[in-house]
């Protein structure tokens, strides 16, 4: 499970009920919302938040290195809470489901350096894709 609500009250960052709603939305295991689904959920808990709040709010959260912005899928932007965990993405190629997944291995050390072409590779995201258990006994 995330800690964001935790690490967030570490930094002493100022917990407003908007930014404590938005930050209770985003908070658990293998969460990766859209800015629209974080807004439907954090209205659900408090009816007067505004969409531009969230976004705002998810702005902030993602310059603080507190949540990651995640694209898999070259539409929508997700955001993920778990910022402090080196992981990947396994995503399904038919709903969209995104789990994360934490592989034994370097894959920053796999790379040759014959395959770096004089890059200084500081970091790497890995994407693995397939059918989720729902959609592959559809």
């Amino acid at each position: 499970m995330s800690d964001l609500l935790e690490r967030l009250r570490g930094r002493g960052w100022r917990m407003t009920a908007q930014r404590r709603v938005v930050a209770e939305v985003l908070d658990g295991e293998h969460v990766h919302l859209t800015a629209d689904e974080v807004h439907a959920r954090a209205v659900a808990k408090l009816p007067e938040i505004s969409r531009a709040t969230v976004y705002n709010t998810l702005g902030e959260l993602v310059s603080l290195g507190e949540v990651l912005e995640v694209t898999t899928d070259k539409r929508a932007k997700r955001y993920d809470p778990n910022a402090h965990q080196p992981h990947h993405h396994l995503v399904c190629a038919q709903c969209g489901a995104i789990r994360d997944v934490h592989p034994t291995g370097n894959p920053l050390a796999d790379l040759p350096d014959t395959e770096r072409f004089g890059f200084t590779v500081s970091d790497v995201e890995v994407t693995y894709r397939g059918l989720c258990p729902n959609c592959a006994g559809a």
